[in-house]
């Protein structure tokens, strides 16, 4: 069953529920913000409309820079006007940033502890037709390895709406990564959100339960589809909704663990070094148990319609049921 406490929103499992790209909540967020913080500024490469900085650069014009295709320059000229006092938003395809500007990323904001947040979006193969080179799924593990970076990954527009407000409090650097496609509307505004903190989306926290899944990002709604088909074969599942992946929320994912006894992680990014990687990092240290990884397997994307893309890779929902039922067997 749906959380209550997580007050999500009640047509999760229709078929019409309404649907938005992850995206379209960054640009929602980043007005909000430079409404409250006349420090909040926004810095693009030459790609407003796909990232939706173009909400912000309509709103505040003279608060709004556009670099061009030169994302190395967009992440050293955030990060001197970080040293000036500002607020910095850079977004481009999370190929480019921070793929083809991560040295910048490194040394010029993280190693000086800049506050610039770096949106990376068109992350993912749901990027689907634009193929293998601008499909970003490694990202979370390029990001969340530098020192002083904080990295997001919202499961719905509206979560990217709030982590995005939220981020420009921060005065420390962030990765948000952002998809592409439009995906359901999980929360409400009246979901809670906080960064560093997971969410139990399905289930009991307390209570006993044959498997848990953690999952981020884009594919959360299939993890919670897939919670929701296995109850009415009477296997008990979790979900825990995990969109801050560092700081990941350690008290969480040992929770879920102790109650379950077996995890699934779900993520759409290669399998090394992103939420799964971390999750196991966790549990190793403190309450190991089985675990099986959906993600991209130590491969390139290609191009295709995204849910095709979604079920080569082996991230749709009849592969994570299977993985549920094959992590529970190897508990027992």
């Amino acid at each position: 069953m749906l959380n209550p406490n997580q007050k999500l929103n009640p047509k999760i499992f229709d078929k019409k529920v309404e649907q938005l790209p992850i995206r379209q909540g960054f640009g929602e967020g980043l007005v909000k913000a430079g409404e409250k913080n006349s420090q909040v500024v926004g810095l693009c490469s030459d790609l407003t409309e796909s990232t939706k900085m173009s909400m912000f650069r309509e709103k505040f014009p003279e608060r709004f820079v556009e670099i061009g295709i030169a994302e190395q320059n967009l992440a050293s000229v955030a990060s001197g006007m970080s040293a000036m006092g500002k607020i910095p938003f850079i977004s481009s395809y999370a190929m480019f940033s921070p793929g083809r500007n991560w040295e910048q990323i490194r040394t010029t904001i993280c190693y000086n502890d800049r506050p610039v947040i770096i949106a990376g979006s068109h992350a993912g193969v749901s990027v689907g037709p634009d193929g293998g080179t601008h499909q970003a799924v490694e990202d979370i593990a390029i990001t969340r390895v530098i020192p002083n970076m904080i990295v997001i990954s919202p499961c719905d527009a509206i979560e990217a709406k709030k982590a995005t407000m939220a981020s420009a409090e921060l005065k420390k650097p962030v990765y948000i990564r952002l998809a592409r496609e439009k995906t359901p509307i999980i929360t409400t505004e009246d979901s809670p959100f906080e960064i560093g903190k997971a969410q139990l989306y399905f289930g009991d926290e307390n209570a006993k339960a044959d498997a848990g899944i953690i999952a981020t990002g884009a594919l959360v709604h299939k993890a919670l589809k897939v919670a929701e088909d296995l109850s009415k074969e009477g296997i008990t599942v979790k979900v825990l909704n995990i969109s801050t992946i560092k700081p990941i929320d350690s008290e969480a994912v040992i929770n879920i663990a102790k109650t379950c006894g077996a995890i699934v992680s779900v993520e759409e990014h290669q399998i090394i070094g992103g939420l799964g990687s971390a999750v196991s990092e966790v549990l190793v240290q403190n309450f190991p148990v089985p675990q099986e990884f959906i993600g991209v397997h130590d491969k390139f994307g290609q191009s295709g319609k995204p849910e095709e893309l979604i079920e080569h890779y082996g991230m749709g929902e009849v592969s994570i049921k299977d993985s549920v039922k094959k992590v529970i067997g190897r508990k027992n």
